[in-house]
């Protein structure tokens, strides 16, 4: 029990029996058995005690320590993770039963989340003359139906559905700590960042349910052709503790968070029945009923295995929370789930032409081998007819050849695409934010402080998204540049193969006129997307000045009405009449027009970021020459 809990007379509505089994609301003599103590003034009025028997895998009476939950909880998984399979610990329970306590602890008594990764670290040291390994954290909350990313001050983010990595939150940063103290400084400060208020059961009620996942992946150091790579994630979550506005004394946003966090909780009680009931398992499970349930999809029923731990308070005066919360854990004993692990080939990561590449390069090596026989043939048996036979072979595999060059060139211009559209959305971004930057310099100069402070909010608060945005999309450009490079490597070893079917290893002249269509193709339909972007970007920067010269026409007739009054009234200053001057005489300059391959003085004075409107493209091939435009 916590202090506040000992100062007022309850009495205790849970007993511990064993390691294994525990008893809710005992009736007072088996209380007394236990405790070799004689029942005293029992009144046979009052309501019959429940004495229900609970038995789970663990049970942790008040004199357990923080070592002892996680050696019964979260280590035996340890394993299952380094084994490739997905895991899960949640703590779930009513607000002041010590979840929070349970899974970050203290810097005295570190909680799970701490241990688990210590453990973890030791592990892979274990392994590491074997294995290479690799590990990187995140941190988030999910607050009022908002997920919020706990490591950066970031905005609202988004979850998606992937195929193959299952429940992915969109935008969240990635961290690799190196030692104990960095894990320690991100839980600190992720914990510092996390929603916290006080309430009436408890000082420093979390607001907020926080999900600490950690990502493992695994690779042999012996050198193969067919590489396993072993990938899994385990989630280490603190939920946000149920609770009545009656018993908290929550009011106004109090009362909100503690809708929210109810809403998402009996979201997830749904789930954990839907899951547990044998006859529904195969039907319709709710997860999108909340944000919670839908990050938590891939944590409950599906390919991981799961420990939830139940924190509940043994005093009566959280009776009913405590009894919903033992309901819920005995339910969620029932859920079966599908465990897989998640060992993949390193050709999985590679497109679908690399597998096609793989069967022809099979085919051509049984080819050459069949080539090399009836050319042993035709030396022994120099006649027309053997002659006639290693032309059609050479024949077939220049046909096989041409197939292989059309898939990879295929797959080679949907990278290219993907990469000149990732390069356009960033090269948007930026522009993008510096007008948002030069938008301000304007309100700060004219507006009031009110303006220019409210102004401030919305600058900071756009500028951060577009930040979001942009490390999404670098992140994705890395990721399609591999991909690019490893089309490359396939590509050179096609060409190396064909050398082998010509004369002094040059490739047959039919093979390399193919090699050069598709490389001019791809350049012209690269010029071809690069046109259109470049048009959409134009129209952005059009928009711009449209906007500027907006603003300037209502600027000037403002200026000269306000410099002819003060010229009449004599109020008029040699430096105000100077500046004037100065005015006059930019609007009068004579209009140039400037190419982008002029070095005037004139062409530099541009005030945008240095953006280059034109997008590289690595290894573009035979074609050196491509033509750039400014819009300066």
């Amino acid at each position: 029990m916590t202090t506040k809990e000992k100062t007022v007379a309850f009495h205790k509505v849970v007993h511990v029996v064993d390691k294994h089994m525990l008893v809710f609301d005992p009736k007072p003599e088996e209380v007394s058995f236990f405790h070799k103590k004689k029942s005293t003034n029992f009144d046979i009025t009052k309501r019959q005690n429940k004495d229900l028997k609970f038995v789970f895998d663990a049970v942790f009476d008040e004199t357990s320590t923080q070592m002892e939950v996680f050696e019964h909880t979260t280590k035996p998984i340890l394993h299952s993770f380094l084994n490739g399979y997905n895991c899960t610990v949640l703590a779930y329970g009513a607000t002041g039963a010590g979840k929070t306590h349970t899974m970050l602890g203290s810097a005295a008594e570190p909680g799970v989340m701490y241990l688990t990764m210590l453990d973890l670290f030791k592990s892979m040291d274990e392994i590491k003359e074997e294995k290479v390994c690799t590990t990187a954290v995140s941190y988030l909350e999910v607050y009022n139906e908002q997920i919020r990313d706990l490591l950066t001050n970031s905005g609202p983010l988004a979850v998606r559905e992937d195929a193959q990595k299952g429940v992915v939150v969109q935008g969240l940063t990635l961290h690799q700590p190196k030692s104990s103290e960095e894990i320690l400084q991100l839980l600190d400060n992720g914990n510092k960042n996390r929603t916290q208020h006080p309430t009436d059961i408890n000082a420093a009620s979390s607001r907020s349910h926080a999900v600490f996942q950690i990502y493992l992946r695994q690779q042999d150091k012996t050198a193969s052709i067919n590489q396993n790579v072993c990938v899994a994630k385990m989630s280490l979550i603190d939920l946000a503790g149920s609770e009545r506005a009656s018993t908290s004394g929550a009011k106004g946003t109090r009362f909100v968070e503690g809708t929210n966090i109810n809403k998402s909780l009996l979201a997830l009680g749904n789930v954990i029945n839907a899951l547990a009931d044998t006859k529904r398992r195969n039907q319709h499970i709710p997860y999108r009923n909340s944000k919670l349930t839908r990050l938590l999809k891939d944590s409950l029923g599906g390919n991981c295995q799961t420990i939830m731990i139940a924190a509940v308070s043994p005093s009566s005066l959280f009776y009913d929370d405590t009894y919903n919360t033992l309901k819920y854990a005995n339910r969620a004993k029932d859920i079966k789930s599908s465990l897989k692990s998640n060992v993949l080939n390193v050709d999985s990561h590679i497109s679908q032409y690399v597998k096609i590449c793989n069967v022809q390069k099979a085919e051509i090596l049984r080819l050459k081998e069949k080539l090399k026989a009836y050319e042993q043939k035709a030396l022994t048996d120099k006649n027309d007819c053997g002659k006639l036979v290693h032309s059609n072979t050479q024949d077939k595999e220049i046909e096989r050849f041409q197939e292989i060059l059309k898939c990879l060139f295929q797959n080679r211009e949907e990278i290219r695409q993907e990469y000149l559209k990732l390069e356009m959305l960033l090269r948007e971004n930026e522009l993008k934010s510096f007008y948002q930057q030069q938008c301000h310099k304007q309100i700060e100069m004219l507006c009031s402080e009110d303006r220019v402070e409210k102004a401030t909010c919305k600058r900071d608060h756009r500028l951060e998204k577009l930040k979001t945005v942009r490390c999404f999309l670098e992140t994705k450009k890395e990721e399609v540049l591999k991909q690019f490079d490893e089309n490359t490597n396939w590509l050179q070893r096609v060409e190396s193969e064909m050398r082998l079917l010509g004369q002094n290893g040059d490739i047959p002249e039919v093979l390399s006129k193919d090699l050069h269509c598709h490389h001019f193709r791809l350049q012209t339909r690269d010029l071809k997307t690069q046109m259109g972007y470049l048009k959409a970007l134009a129209c952005l920067q059009e928009r711009q000045h449209s906007q500027t010269e907006a603003v300037l026409n209502a600027l000037l007739p403002a200026l000269r009405k306000k410099y002819c009054m003060t010229k009449k009234t004599d109020l008029s200053k040699d430096a105000f009449d100077s500046d004037f001057e100065d005015i006059e005489r930019l609007v009068e300059r004579k209009k140039v027009v400037v190419w982008a391959d002029q070095t005037t003085e004139h062409s530099n004075q541009s005030n945008l970021p240095g953006i280059s409107l034109l997008m590289t493209f690595p290894q573009l091939g035979p074609i050196q020459a491509i033509p750039c435009f400014s819009f300066f």
